[in-house]
């Protein structure tokens, strides 16, 4: 690691981005502990200074792959927020899975305890809520409900283990690593389709690079709400759509569809996401909060391909809702996981 660490720590000017080759050791090093706790610090922070290039993220996000339990094929799309969760935002996303596959498109969720740089509310948080332990849940009985209700959730800790073992670390470091990217992209179950969520659109180009190096079918990366996946309601959003190794700006407006809709300001709870998420799924609630989650959910299945236009998708989405589907998934899926 030593000679990799020179490389990359000669400072903002001075440092260069690795191989792939080089980064793949590197990945290899620090995520099968081979690599000192202090050689894994120092290179998560010259790294940080230096900006990630395409190959390296990709280096992590292949080893993290090996790394991991993805037997199953799941398919259909995988919703990928950030890890280190929210503060100020609603969790659209959570809701919208059901929306998805009450309307026929299996959905992937993933996520783990917080972490750093935010230390925000995360889907485990939201689980735990309802009852669910997700780090204690059997992989039988996770993907038992996955093919029940078309909804996976994974504890990305437990089914890939470094990421675990890595864990100290990152808090002590208390910044966003390599790995804020790459656990979001380990794809445990084989989606052709991906959503993808970040905070600066500086990044749009070398992330649509990465997506076509993975060789998803579709890729949406979205400039959401708090660096989410989720698209803003109050008003327009900047996505990349990454398709056949191109990738085109589209700004999605909610007002197109007549959905633009003010947000109350909420200081979210564990509980309250979960109070607002169940009341969409109810077909009732507040009225931002239910076109945030149709408008993402009909976003998401048009870039799946099953409609041709977001507007079949918000007809779609919007009966899935109205006819209980959406609800009817979210409680055959808890039921699942609690039993």
């Amino acid at each position: 690691m030593i000679p990799l660490l020179k490389e990359v720590g000669r400072g903002k000017r001075g440092a260069r981005d690795l191989t792939y080759e080089e980064s793949l050791y590197a990945a290899d090093q620090i995520l099968n502990q081979k690599a000192t706790p202090a050689q894994v610090g120092a290179f998560f922070i010259a790294e940080r200074i230096k900006m990630e290039s395409v190959e390296e993220i990709e280096a992590f996000v292949h080893v993290c792959r090996n790394a991991a339990y993805r037997e199953y094929e799941h398919g259909g799309i995988d919703l990928a927020g950030p890890y280190d969760g929210r503060k100020k935002s609603f969790f659209a996303t959570f809701a919208s899975a059901f929306v998805l596959a009450a309307a026929g498109l299996p959905v992937t969720l993933h996520g783990m305890a917080s972490l750093p740089p935010k230390w925000g509310i995360t889907l485990h948080d939201l689980l735990t809520e309802i009852g669910i332990r997700p780090s204690s849940l059997e992989k039988d009985t996770i993907v038992g409900a996955a093919k029940e209700t078309g909804v996976l959730y994974v504890p990305a800790e437990q089914w890939c283990p470094p990421l675990l073992e890595l864990r100290p670390i990152r808090e002590q470091l208390g910044m966003r690593t390599v790995l804020n990217s790459a656990e979001k992209l380990i794809d445990y179950g084989s989606s052709p389709f991906l959503v993808f969520g970040v905070y600066h659109n500086t990044v749009f180009d070398r992330l649509s690079r990465l997506m076509s190096k993975l060789a998803y079918r579709r890729a949406l990366i979205v400039q959401g709400t708090e660096g989410s996946e989720d698209l803003h309601i109050d008003r327009p959003t900047r996505t990349y759509v990454v398709e056949d190794g191109t990738a085109s700006l589209q700004v999605v407006d909610p007002e197109t569809w007549g959905l633009d809709t003010p947000v109350p300001e909420v200081a979210w709870t564990p509980a309250s996401q979960i109070r607002t998420a169940e009341a969409v799924l109810k077909g009732d609630g507040e009225l931002g909060f239910f076109h945030q989650v149709l408008l993402n959910s009909a976003y998401r299945l048009h870039l799946a391909e099953k409609v041709d236009s977001v507007e079949e998708g918000l007809y779609a989405c919007k009966a899935a809702l109205d006819s209980g589907g959406a609800w009817n998934a979210y409680e055959q899926w808890r039921n699942a996981l609690l039993h």
